[in-house]
């Protein structure tokens, strides 16, 4: 008798391991579906994401290359608009000639070039029959490179300059009306009218360029 109740204790002990075993695969099974699933399903979305960027990125490109020619065309009748913007030569040298495209450079410089500067208002002063006594400011080249954003950006300067009243007035008058622009703030004038020395406290500008960039974006 006792051997018997054993053999049945077997039988169920056996029997209760592999319904644990059963169902312990049941449970892995749906554990890994689910993972499974969800896995699936988070590549899916990013595939999607993926594709709707580069479908973005492929009709940006398209319009952009129908716009060349329109651009490139457009660009070509401005530089050879004849007379200029300032109803000059385009193909002169004087005070208003030059190609529009000149023009528009000279203006507004997109690099903070001092020496360029100065050489600018050395031609202007000697073009107007006067002695350029002294020209000062800061070349401050390597901190404005650091420059990151497109705003415009002043460079102050501080010319004395030596002549008659009447081309010191002339002078002036060039400078209010220079293709780059100056903004004049104090003018300090010492002497007589025919040897007159003009101090003129002054600022011009210069606009850094934009940059073109190429950025990767990730895809989250």
């Amino acid at each position: 008798m006792a051997k018997k109740i054993i053999s049945k204790r077997l039988q169920i002990d056996k029997s209760q391991a592999t319904i644990v075993g059963f169902i312990a695969a049941a449970v892995f099974v749906a554990v890994f579906s689910i993972i499974s699933s969800r896995a699936l399903f988070s590549q899916s979305l990013y595939q999607t994401k993926v594709k709707e960027q580069k479908e973005l990125a492929r009709d940006n490109n398209e319009q952009n290359l129908d716009t060349v020619g329109d651009l490139v065309q457009s660009y070509q009748e401005f530089v050879n608009l004849s007379p200029n913007m300032l109803d000059g030569n385009p193909e002169g040298n004087g005070e208003k000639d030059g190609d529009n495209a000149r023009l528009v450079l000279d203006a507004l410089p997109s690099k903070y070039d001092f020496p360029a500067m100065t050489s600018s208002i050395e031609k202007i002063v000697k073009d107007k029959k006067l002695n350029l006594d002294e020209i000062t400011g800061v070349d401050d080249e390597v901190a404005q490179s650091q420059i990151t954003d497109s705003t415009i950006q002043e460079m102050p300067v501080q010319i004395v300059v030596s002549g008659s009243v009447g081309n010191i007035q002339r002078l002036v008058s060039t400078l209010e009306r220079s293709i780059r622009p100056f903004s004049i703030e104090k003018i300090v004038l010492e002497g007589g009218a025919n040897d007159m020395k003009a101090t003129i406290d002054m600022k011009t500008y210069y606009q850094p360029e934009k940059k073109l960039e190429i950025k990767e974006e990730e895809v989250k």
